[in-house]
């Protein structure tokens, strides 16, 4: 593999990685407060990718990405209060199924609406704009979506760390009970971290779909699954990780499709998985939790 091939998929591995990280951070926030597997949050990404193809259909790309990220994040909060609030007492796996539950909703509910075939998705000028350095051809898009994921990263990093919504979430995520005695608003906080993870999602989700140019009722299952491997690899809980492991698996991947086992690409995020739970259970920068007796 020549050198200008090497950094042409380099680029793209990176895009790809931005936009897992992206996706990653929803289900390391939903973990870091509810101790919960969201597993319905790359259908929320799939159906972002809904939203863009009728927003844009009837609305130019300046209006249809906000109408996107509002209809997004609607459905995110909907899903939270709807499916997972009134579990909120119930035991951990209660809320385990009822978000495989959701996940099987809004795929069959997509499937349902949009049918099953692939939907082209529409294209938003700008990002597709061609950049040339030399031998090495890159689209906006993929420029832009590693620097776009490290500057929303920063900004969620500072929200957490100084603001009164940030300092609630990190309160109700030590031990929620207490955060409820001390007067937070433990369901608007919750709330909160949905609207935060359904937003990158949303984010994600028109970085990655601008690449791929198709969406279909399944096309969330597998993006969702890798960014949940992403979140574990960094350590789920820690942002900077799913951060990380997006990155880590995004590059994986591309560079295997690059040296001709795109077969074995999708396998072996799942071998990383199985590898990083032997090793390091706590993935790289989780912290090693003591179980209250």
């Amino acid at each position: 593999m020549s050198g200008t091939t090497l950094i042409q998929h380099l680029l793209t591995g990176i895009s790809l990685g931005g936009a897992y990280a992206l996706i990653a951070i929803g289900y390391t926030m939903v973990y870091g407060i509810l101790r919960l597997i969201n597993f319905a949050h790359g259908d929320i990404f799939m159906m972002a990718g809904y939203f863009m193809i009728f927003a844009m259909a009837s609305f130019p790309w300046f209006i249809a990405i906000p109408i996107v990220l509002i209809g997004t994040v609607a459905l995110g909060v909907m899903i939270e209060k709807a499916a997972y609030k009134p579990l909120r007492s119930s035991p951990r796996m209660s809320i385990m199924i009822s978000a495989i539950g959701v996940s099987y909703l809004l795929q069959n509910l997509a499937t349902y609406l949009f049918t099953a075939l692939p939907k082209s998705y529409p294209e938003i000028p700008f990002l597709k704009k061609i950049f040339q350095f030399g031998d090495i051809s890159a689209s906006l898009v993929t420029l832009i979506t590693p620097v776009l994921t490290v500057i929303l990263v920063i900004l969620l990093i500072q929200l957490i760390n100084h603001t009164k919504i940030g300092m609630a979430m990190r309160a109700v995520s030590k031990d929620t009970e207490t955060a409820r005695l001390m007067g937070i608003k433990v369901d608007s906080t919750i709330s909160m971290t949905f609207v935060i993870g359904s937003l990158l999602a949303a984010v994600g989700s028109i970085l990655y779909f601008t690449d791929r140019m198709t969406v279909y009722p399944f096309s969330g299952s597998l993006p969702g699954l890798k960014c949940f491997v992403a979140a574990v690899l960094g350590g789920i809980g820690s942002i900077p990780g799913a951060v990380i492991g997006g990155f880590i698996i995004g590059i994986c991947e591309t560079m295997l499709v690059a040296m001709g086992y795109s077969t074995y690409s999708d396998a072996f995020t799942f071998l990383l998985l199985i590898i990083i739970l032997l090793v390091r259970p706590t993935g790289i920068f989780g912290e090693a939790t003591t179980d209250k007796v």
